[in-house]
C-alpha cells in the first residue's frame, strides 16, 4: 500500500519499516510520519519528495528537534540507533562535545561557502559540477553534517544511482570524494567515506582507427561532400577532430581570435585555457573556411552568430558508409593519441598535445592494438628462437 498523507492531517503514527519509509510518497504540503515503536523518531517527507528522519523529544529538560539524516542513507533501525543515543545524551549533537560538533558545517554549507571546483577549470566544467552537486548530492547529503556522513549510506545512494546511469553514478561519485577530502584538509571529519568505493566499470576504450579506416573514412567524407556540399562544414569539423585530438566541443566553438598561424589558442576548454599546436594539414583546412564576419570558424548556416550544432548529423551516415559502425566520433582522439604513442612520442607529450590535466589520463587513451601486440609478439619470439639455436 502506498502512503500518502492528506493535508488535514499532517502527522500520523505507524510502525516504521524500510519498505513503508520507501512506499512514502509526496503530498502538497511538508508531513511527518511517527514510529509507533519509538517516541520522537518520524520520517519527515518534502513536496519534493526527499524523505529526512527526524527526532523530537526533550533531553535534561530542554526541547529537542533535529534531522538525524536522509532516508535514503539510513536504514530505520539506524534512525532508532541515533535516537536512543540522543535519549541517553550520548550523541554527538547532544553530549558533552556537543559545543565542538555544532561547529560542524551541513554538506549543503559547505559546499556552497567554503568547496570551491578545482582551480584552472573551465566554466562549462563549473556549470557541470554545479549541476551535479544541485542534482545529486544535496538531495542526499545536503542535511547531513560532514562528519555525519557514514561509508554505508554513501554505498546506498551510489548503488541506487547506478542502477539507473552507472556513468553518471561514477561522476558524481567522484565529485563527492573531493568535496569530502576538502572537508577533511579542513579539519570538519576524520575520514572520507567514498574514498574507497568501487566505481562502476566503464566501456574500455580499445577503439581507434587504423591507417587503412583512416583513409576510408577521408574518402567517405569526399564522396558525401560531392553528393551534397553544404556537407563541407562537418566533413572538415570531423577532420579536424583527427588532425588535432580536439574535443568536439573545442572545435565547435572554435573563434577566429583563437586561430593564431599554426596553433589554436583555446580560450576555454576542459581543463583550461591550452594552446593547440597544429600540423599544416589542419592549418590549410581551417584557412579554407569562408570568413563570413561571425565570431565562429564553423558557425551554424541558419543562424552565423551561433556555432554549429552540437549534433553532427554526418557523422552517423559517414561512419556506416565507411564500415567504422563501432567507432564514436570521440574515438578519434583516441587514434590521435594511439598514433602519436606508436611513433614513439613520450607521454607526457602527447598529455600535453590532448591537453590533460593528469598524464595518467593519457593512459586511458593510448592504446595499443591486436595487430601491433601480434607483431611485437612475433618479434620477440623470434629473437629468443634465434638465441636459443645458438646453445
Amino acid at each position: 500500500m502506498t502512503e500518502r498523507m492528506d493535508d488535514s492531517r499532517r502527522t500520523r503514527s505507524i510502525r516504521l519499516t524500510d519498505a513503508v519509509v520507501r512506499r512514502l510518497r509526496p503530498a502538497a504540503t511538508e508531513y511527518i510520519v511517527r514510529d509507533s515503536r519509538l517516541a520522537g523518531l518520524g520520517v519527515r517527507v518534502r513536496p519534493s519528495g526527499h524523505r529526512s528522519f527526524v527526532w523530537h523529544g526533550t533531553v535534561d529538560g530542554r526541547a529537542v528537534r533535529t534531522t538525524i539524516g536522509p532516508a535514503q542513507l539510513m536504514t530505520v533501525e539506524e534512525a532508532r540507533k541515533e535516537c536512543r543515543a540522543m535519549l541517553n545524551g550520548a550523541h554527538p549533537q547532544i553530549g558533552e562535545d556537543g559545543a565542538r560538533r555544532a561547529a560542524v558545517p551541513l554538506f549543503r554549507e559547505f559546499v556552497a561557502e567554503v568547496w570551491q571546483p578545482a582551480r584552472g577549470c573551465d566554466t562549462r566544467w563549473r556549470r557541470h559540477c554545479e549541476r551535479m552537486v544541485r542534482r545529486q548530492l544535496l538531495p542526499a547529503f545536503g542535511a547531513l553534517r560532514l562528519d555525519h556522513l557514514k561509508r554505508p549510506g554513501v554505498e546506498r545512494w551510489f548503488d541506487e544511482l547506478s542502477r539507473k546511469t552507472p556513468g553518471a553514478a561514477n561522476m558524481a561519485l567522484g565529485l563527492l570524494r573531493r568535496i569530502l577530502a576538502a572537508a577533511v584538509a579542513a579539519g570538519h571529519a576524520q575520514h572520507n567515506p567514498a574514498q574507497d568505493i568501487r566505481m562502476n566499470p566503464g566501456r574500455k576504450m580499445t577503439r581507434f582507427l587504423s591507417a587503412e579506416e583512416i583513409a576510408r573514412l577521408h574518402r567517405t567524407l569526399d564522396r558525401l561532400v560531392e553528393e551534397r556540399p553544404s556537407r563541407q562544414p562537418q566533413a572538415d569539423v570531423i577532420r579536424l577532430l583527427l588532425l588535432t585530438g580536439c574535443r568536439k566541443s573545442e572545435i565547435l566553438r572554435l573563434r577566429w581570435s583563437e586561430v593564431d598561424g599554426d596553433m589554436l589558442r583555446l580560450a576555454e576548454a576542459k581543463t583550461g585555457p591550452r594552446t593547440v599546436w597544429l600540423s599544416e594539414a589542419a592549418q590549410a583546412l581551417i584557412a579554407r573556411q569562408p570568413r563570413t564576419g561571425g565570431a565562429y570558424v564553423f558557425p551554424s548556416p541558419g543562424n552565423r552568430a551561433r556555432p554549429l550544432s552540437h549534433n553532427l548529423g554526418l557523422w552517423p551516415r559517414a561512419r556506416q558508409e565507411a564500415g567504422l559502425e563501432d567507432v564514436r566520433l570521440h574515438d578519434l582522439r583516441h587514434t590521435v593519441a594511439s598514433q602519436a604513442v606508436g611513433n614513439g612520442v613520450p607521454l607526457p607529450t602527447v598529455a600535453r598535445m590532448l591537453g590533460h590535466a593528469q598524464p595518467t589520463m593519457t593512459l586511458r587513451y593510448a592504446h595499443v592494438g591486436d595487430h601491433e601486440v601480434e607483431d611485437a609478439a612475433e618479434r620477440v619470439g623470434a629473437r629468443i628462437a634465434a638465441a636459443m639455436d645458438r646453445w
